[in-house]
């Protein structure tokens, strides 16, 4: 078999219909779009409409909203964390930063800050500089002989 010899298998492919060419071709005059009216003419937008119907978006009642202060937290588990030192890409005597959780490849960015959560095992002892942890994960961390500091600590501290 050479590339020349490559085709679609039959009726795989249909021929484009030509629109407006005269009444002979079957698709002439209005080009099946039907007769006149706002969906025979070019830039119809009626998305939404239900012929004068209440339509669905504006019968439903609306609920919730979008707070514009909240934080959106990039989330790590120790056991992350830890197959990262095992891996040796987290210096274990350094302390644990959002930048370098970046640089050793176990997040991709860090958004409004990282937060550290309490899923799988931590062996090593460390010490964390991130702007949050589940107070699972604090326990943990302080039962390997670590340590975590948090903003409010920093702010408290000042």
């Amino acid at each position: 078999m050479k590339l020349n010899d490559l085709r679609d298998k039959d009726g795989a492919t249909h021929s484009k219909k030509r629109l407006g060419r005269g009444i002979g071709s079957g698709s002439g005059k209005t080009g099946g779009r039907g007769v006149k009216g706002q969906k025979a003419r070019s830039g119809v937008a009626i998305n939404g409409f239900e012929g004068g119907q209440m339509p669905l978006y504006r019968r439903l009642p609306k609920r919730g909203f979008n707070n514009i202060f909240a934080k959106s937290f990039t989330v790590v588990s120790l056991a992350r964390i830890q197959v990262a030192i095992d891996a040796k890409k987290l210096d274990a005597k350094a302390t644990v930063t959002a930048e370098s959780l970046v640089a050793a490849g176990v997040i991709r960015r860090v958004k409004d800050g990282v937060r550290i959560l309490s899923d799988g095992e931590i062996k090593a002892k460390l010490a964390f500089d991130v702007a949050g942890a589940s107070k699972a994960a604090i326990e943990k961390i302080e039962k390997a002989g670590g340590s975590v500091k948090l903003p409010q600590e920093k702010a408290a501290a000042e």
